[in-house]
């Protein structure tokens, strides 16, 4: 098992979670967050004025996913996610130990 968390940009989320849908895999931790990475956030102007933002609006998605989803479901979001700029986000995958459905007790793959 692995666990993915994907941190996209706020007005990406929606196509990606239905993309996500349509690859059969709808089961996610939706999280609002702040950040900013190389960039240090972004510049913006409105009514004439020029404002700098530290940080910037993201959404943080974390899946734990059976290995063999894997390749698929970040294909998914780096195909939806993408807009080649900077500011698309990150994708991180990590290793799982386990997972225990608490309702059923059930373990492993059986319990995601």
């Amino acid at each position: 098992m692995k666990k993915i968390i994907a941190i996209v940009r706020e007005e990406k989320f929606a196509v990606i979670k239905d993309a996500l849908l349509d690859i059969g895999y709808p089961g996610m931790t939706v999280t609002e967050v702040k950040g900013h990475g190389s960039q240090k956030g972004i510049t913006e102007q409105w009514r004439g004025r020029t404002f700098k933002t530290d940080f910037v609006n993201k959404i943080q998605m974390e899946m734990v996913v059976p290995d063999k989803d894997v390749k698929d479901i970040i294909k998914c979001i780096l195909r939806e996610a993408a807009t080649g700029s900077i500011g698309d986000g990150k994708i991180f995958i990590s290793p799982i130990e386990d997972a225990i459905r608490i309702r059923t007790g059930e373990r492993g793959e059986k319990a995601i």
